[in-house]
């Protein structure tokens, strides 16, 4: 934002008690009216000293030498007001005297200010955070410390220093040296990005090294289970429990559109008897705590009652006995390769699966899957909403029948004319007089 007024001038001032020629050169700053002034820790000579031009004169090396110092300070003081204004931040004298002073908060730590960010996160864990993103950001801070050594040999960088060379080559060391995928890749990266943009709203940085980072995730399709997979998995008999519990809570899943934290969480407490006098779930979702009301299927219930009386349930209040995600996902690989799944099975398959194989394709409607997975929006359900193959099949075989079979009135009136036609000719072999043609 561009000053009303804009004033620098350097001036030598005495030390109070003091007489001698050497005094201090002093930079004052106006701006608005509104004076600030510092010491620029340099003595000169009030002899050799122009007050109108405020700089040293003659040639001698050492006035030669302190008015470059004067000129290069001044350099640097307009290009910081150039930056500000590019920025749209309010130019004052006091911001403009502390980045003289070195108190521009540009000299505030990456890592640092990382660390505040994920204090804060952890602090709100269970009211605004779950759990799960602290953990995310504190491992995205421990990939940024990393690269930050790896490229640059040292334990912290300052905002000042990060431009998009630092973004790019962040990027690459994710990809090359952390071996992890493009959308994985492009998560930690925005988790970055909320840092930086942190800083630049606290006024630490006023230039973004995001703005020329053209980077998306690339958009992969995750199937659900068929129909004939997931009947497959219902039926099949495994020799152990832990595999066995696991199918049970996946299948439940796919029948209730449950996230892994949500039915891990869910409690007898959140079933509920429903406006139809049936039993539902009723509860919020943990990650957006948005409520839910989804009714039982049959299926459900049946694994439900299954595990009535395990000792985890029992002692947790729970609904099913939930291991951990990780140990979840370890078993349903073991299980998608005894029931010949070709596709990875986790826990948020059956989220797919339910929304897409379970409600969609059995004609429930997208607004009403849209309610049941706890979704703000309905885009968030077309991601779930992917077609089988069978659903392009059934509505095109449709479209064939009606495409190759006329109207009943249409093919009605085509066998009245056929008849009419093979009678008239029949009546002009025999010579008799034609009739009218019948009414349509």
């Amino acid at each position: 934002m561009l000053e009303n007024s804009w004033g620098l001038n350097f001036f030598l001032k005495s030390q109070s008690g003091r007489s001698d020629n050497f005094r201090y050169v002093y930079l004052r700053i106006i701006i608005n009216g509104m004076p600030k002034e510092t010491s620029t820790k340099r003595k000169w000579d009030v002899q050799r000293w122009n007050q109108h031009l405020g700089r040293a004169t003659g040639t001698k090396e050492d006035a030669r030498s302190i008015n470059y110092f004067l000129d290069s300070l001044v350099t640097k003081i307009n290009n910081y007001r150039t930056e500000l204004m590019n920025n749209g931040i309010t130019i004052t004298a006091s911001r403009i005297m502390d980045f003289v002073k070195g108190n521009h908060s540009g000299k505030t730590m990456v890592l640092e200010e990382f660390q505040k960010h994920n204090e804060e996160v952890l602090a709100l864990v269970d009211k605004q955070y779950a759990k799960g993103t602290y953990i995310r950001y504190v491992t995205a801070r421990s990939h940024v410390k990393e690269f930050i050594f790896f490229k640059y040999k040292r334990e912290d960088l300052e905002f000042s220093e990060l431009n998009y060379e630092f973004v790019k080559d962040y990027e690459f060391y994710l990809k090359i040296v952390r071996n992890c995928s493009h959308n994985t890749v492009m998560k930690y990266i925005s988790n970055f990005k909320k840092i930086v943009l942190r800083a630049i709203d606290k006024e630490i940085i006023f230039k973004n090294p995001f703005t020329a980072f053209k980077s998306k995730k690339i958009k992969i399709k995750k199937y659900p289970l068929t129909k004939a997979e997931l009947l497959t998995l219902e039926n099949h008999d495994f020799k152990t429990e832990r595999l066995t519990i696991t199918r049970d809570v996946f299948v439940f899943q796919c029948y209730t559109g449950l996230a892994y934290i949500d039915v891990y969480q869910l409690m007898k407490t959140d079933i509920k008897e429903g406006i139809d006098g049936k039993l539902w779930i009723v509860s919020n979702r943990q990650k957006t705590k948005s409520t839910i009301g989804i009714p039982l299927l049959p299926k459900a219930l049946e694994i439900m009652e299954k595990y009535i009386g395990h000792p985890t349930c029992i002692s947790r209040g729970s609904i099913l006995p939930v291991k951990s995600n990780q140990r979840m996902n370890e078993y349903l690989n073991e299980i998608a390769g005894l029931c010949n799944i070709g596709t990875k099975l986790n826990t948020h398959k059956a989220r797919r699966t339910f929304a897409s194989t379970v409600t969609l394709g059995n004609g429930v409607s997208i607004h009403v899957v849209k309610k049941m997975l706890g979704h703000h929006s309905i885009n968030q359900t077309e991601e779930y909403a992917i077609t089988e193959q069978e659903m392009v099949g059934k509505e095109m075989l449709e479209l064939s029948e009606k495409l190759s079979l006329p109207d009943k009135k249409e093919n009605s009136n085509f066998v009245i004319i056929l008849e009419w036609l093979e009678s008239e000719a029949v009546r002009l072999k025999n010579n008799q007089v034609p009739i009218k043609l019948p009414d349509l």
